[in-house]
């Protein structure tokens, strides 16, 4: 297994999935078993100054002939200067078809779009990179939700420690889920949550989008099952209907009864996966009234209904 790593990585995209392997070795030398995973880390140099400027000691490139099974890219700022370098790229490239699965942690997909091996595949990014990825490689299909994706032999994964959740899935494919759930429990960190769940929230996502309803969304949060009319969110931001209408949805994107709709299914998507409250109960804390139109609300938003969502992702 070989992380590739360069000026300005992102740290923890390389010691993210190290640990998760190293682990997976301490475990099996434990059972008195030999370790499944010979780890090292390579780069263009024998010295990286990673992100934050940590130095990480590498070893060099390998030799294009030998297989291997894994090859990880990093990711970070400094992959846009890497994919740049045309020997680099040509090395990732060749590398890849010496690999048995090819994998990228947050921005690393750049390089793999950068090496061709995204074409005709479906990928991801950190959310905030999706556009740029997807513009630079159109002929990759890039959906900026899912925390990982694998279309085999290509893997890839979203922002930072959501390359935890792709280590521990290889590891899952390769050893086992028992290992992996020990994997995770001495991490501290959540047994692998299913690639397909959100990189964000939509309560973010509206956060995010604008600063001048800030103080609403708050509000609207803090509320959830009143009866939240334009007339009176309007009157809270201080304008007319008209206007705020029109303000909001060119802040963020939405009209204002679909953004009160995301953080009422953002509610009821915390309570589902956080308490054990029967839908019936969680629709009427939400503002819903009833639990069909939770239902029809989160098949809208999530595409599957409140019960599926839980069973797949509690």
């Amino acid at each position: 297994m070989e992380i590739l790593t360069f000026p300005f990585a992102q740290i923890l995209d390389v010691a993210g999935p190290f640990q998760v392997f190293a682990t997976a070795n301490g475990i099996l030398l434990q059972r008195g078993d030999p370790p499944a995973y010979e780890i090292r880390v390579v780069g263009p140099s024998e010295a990286i100054v990673a992100a934050g400027g940590l130095t990480i000691s590498t070893e060099p490139l390998p030799a294009l002939g030998p297989l291997i099974d894994t090859l990880i890219i990093a990711g970070g700022r400094g992959v846009m200067v890497a994919i740049e370098q045309a020997e680099l790229v040509e090395w990732v490239k060749q590398r890849a078809q010496a690999a048995k699965r090819v994998a990228s942690v947050c921005t690393g997909a750049f390089m793999l779009g950068a090496a061709g091996l995204l074409d005709g595949r479906r990928a991801v990014t950190h959310w905030e990179f999706c556009p740029q990825l997807a513009n630079r490689f159109p002929r990759a299909t890039i959906d900026p939700r899912p925390i990982f994706i694998r279309d085999d032999p290509i893997w890839t994964s979203a922002g930072v420690t959501s390359g935890i959740d792709l280590s521990l899935a290889l590891v899952e494919q390769d050893l086992g889920r028992a290992i992996m759930l020990t994997i995770a429990r001495r991490l501290v960190v959540f047994p692998r949550r299913p690639g397909d769940q959100a990189q964000f929230s939509d309560a973010l996502t509206l956060h995010v989008a604008s600063h001048s309803f800030a103080e609403l969304h708050a509000w609207i949060e803090s509320n959830l099952a009143r009866d939240l009319s334009l007339r009176e969110m309007a009157a809270r931001a201080g304008m007319s209907e008209r206007t705020f209408s029109r303000r909001y949805r060119d802040e963020t994107g939405f009209t204002p009864s679909h953004g009160v709709e995301r953080l009422r299914v953002e509610a009821a998507r915390r309570l589902l996966l956080d308490t054990h409250l029967p839908a019936k109960r969680i629709a009427v804390r939400c503002g819903f009234g009833a639990e069909d139109a939770l239902r029809r609300a989160f098949l809208r938003v999530h595409g599957v209904g409140p019960k599926d969502y839980r069973d797949r992702f509690r």
